[in-house]
């Protein structure tokens, strides 16, 4: 036993000591050379990862921000074309991915205040590396810029060329600047059924400025990085999630058997619909259970009507989690219940009944204790259950932080918003209280195994 303990700690102490700083490093996800150098100036990377440097260099990357996909724009009935957002003000870098090609507009004057010389190929260079590094932490998965690229470099604002043609700058809003691609015979490009049609993978932008305007701090690493990202971690969904299962697994307890005891003592034909009535939750995709609770308790529905009338809203609330765990986590308690009271020896049931034992009496004194091993299990295996439930949770009680946010739901939508790491340490927090809830379904039996053998021997 004491090798197991030894073995569950080892395995928690690999993932919070080894796996989850690699997870939660800045550069995760990116190699050292995409990421911070290329070639063999290095460049610093600001902790907020939106600035950089390369040493000497007289100017700096600043505020950068990278747009994966643009929108299509019209103007009095005229096609724009495909634009994205580039900043409040004119003459920061803009940088558009067309087909393969990187397409860079430089605004001279801005490069002049920010030492930047448009004729001097180092800092032509310079800031290619700058903008590599930058998208490379900044692209949430999306097509990386590379150096190897072919890339164009762009003084005006306005080219044409390999069969496009691009407008820098543009105020199509009041204070708001944005580039425009078209084909060069103003033409949309972006359409996937047309001749014409060039993959727009992404933009770029960022404001060139002197270097010595521009503060790069790195960011903390190893174990002060794991401290600084735990210290602005929001915990809520970890005690939503805890307070959802415990508050679920206590009415799945008493429900599951209740359900399996009076299941028992229906007729068999009886039993079959009651069966399949309590066990379709654990078939049916967490998706549908979820779309079929909201149907029956929106407030189109006299049940959902009637809840808000008392002042107890249930959709979209806490209560609502509890709800979607419940469904979903039923089925495991109850077929474990049942099953285990099915094998119990009905001479032995109908015995006690013979010595005027109540059926209240032989259901807790005789059917409990000697189906506890199973009811146990099944309890815990529901626990987990409700632990990582998502999908009916999503649908009924939605995405609120601080409300209904579990951790199975903020993994989703930390990746869907491109903040990996957040979703990197969610996960390994659940898959350890996964491994909590296994090894603790082991232990237990073991445990009876070995407390039957020793009545049997």
């Amino acid at each position: 036993m004491k090798k197991l303990y030894y073995l569950t700690g080892a395995f928690l102490l690999v993932f919070m000591l080894v796996l989850a700083p690699l997870a939660l490093s800045p550069d995760a996800g990116a190699s050292e050379d995409d990421a911070s150098t290329s070639g063999q100036a290095t460049v610093a990377l600001s902790k907020d990862q939106d600035a950089a440097a390369i040493g000497d260099i007289p100017f700096a990357a600043d505020s950068f921000s990278r747009a994966q996909v643009g929108s299509n724009r019209e103007k009095d009935g005229s096609y724009l074309g495909y634009c994205f957002y580039v900043g409040s003000e004119p003459g920061k870098v803009s940088l558009v991915s067309v087909d393969g090609r990187i397409y860079v507009h430089i605004d001279p004057q801005a490069a002049e205040k920010a030492g930047y010389d448009l004729q001097n190929p180092d800092h032509q260079q310079a800031l290619m590396q700058l903008l590599v590094a930058l998208d490379n932490v900044n692209d949430k998965g999306g097509t990386p810029l590379s150096a190897d690229a072919d890339w164009v470099f762009i003084t005006k604002t306005s080219y044409t060329g390999n069969g496009i043609t691009l407008k820098f700058d543009q105020p199509l809003k009041s204070g708001q600047y944005y580039t425009v691609i078209t084909g060069d015979d103003g033409a949309d490009i972006s359409d996937k059924t047309s001749d014409r049609y060039l993959n727009i993978a992404f933009a770029d932008a960022c404001v060139l400025s002197p270097a010595s305007e521009v503060e790069v701090t790195p960011a903390n690493q190893g174990l002060e990085a794991l401290a600084e990202f735990l210290s602005n971690i929001d915990m809520s969904p970890l005690w939503i999630t805890l307070k959802t299962s415990l508050t679920a697994i206590v009415i799945v307890f008493f429900l599951g058997l209740l359900a399996a005891y009076f299941c028992l003592r229906l007729s068999p034909r009886a039993q079959d619909i009651a069966d399949s009535i309590f066990t379709i939750p654990m078939v049916l995709p967490p998706t549908v259970c979820g779309f079929l609770l909201l149907l029956a308790f929106s407030r189109n529905t006299p049940i959902g009507q009637w809840f808000i009338d008392i002042g107890f809203p249930l959709v979209f609330s806490w209560q609502a989690t509890v709800l979607a765990a419940v469904v979903v986590a039923f089925p495991l308690m109850y077929r474990s219940a049942r099953g285990a009271f099915e094998n119990l020896d009905s001479n032995m049931l109908d015995a006690a009944r013979t010595l005027g034992w109540s059926e209240a009496k032989i259901f807790f004194k005789l059917m409990l204790p000697l189906s506890w091993s199973s009811i146990a299990a099944g309890t815990v295996l529901a626990f987990a259950r409700g632990l990582g439930e998502f999908g009916a949770t999503l649908f009924l009680a939605g995405n609120y932080l601080g409300i209904t946010r579990t951790v199975p739901i903020a993994i989703y939508f930390e990746w869907t918003n491109g903040n990996i790491e957040v979703a990197i340490f969610w996960t390994i927090v659940i898959i350890i209280f996964s491994f909590i809830v296994i090894l603790f379904i082991n232990l237990w039996s073991r445990r009876t195994t070995k407390y039957r053998r020793r009545e049997g021997a």
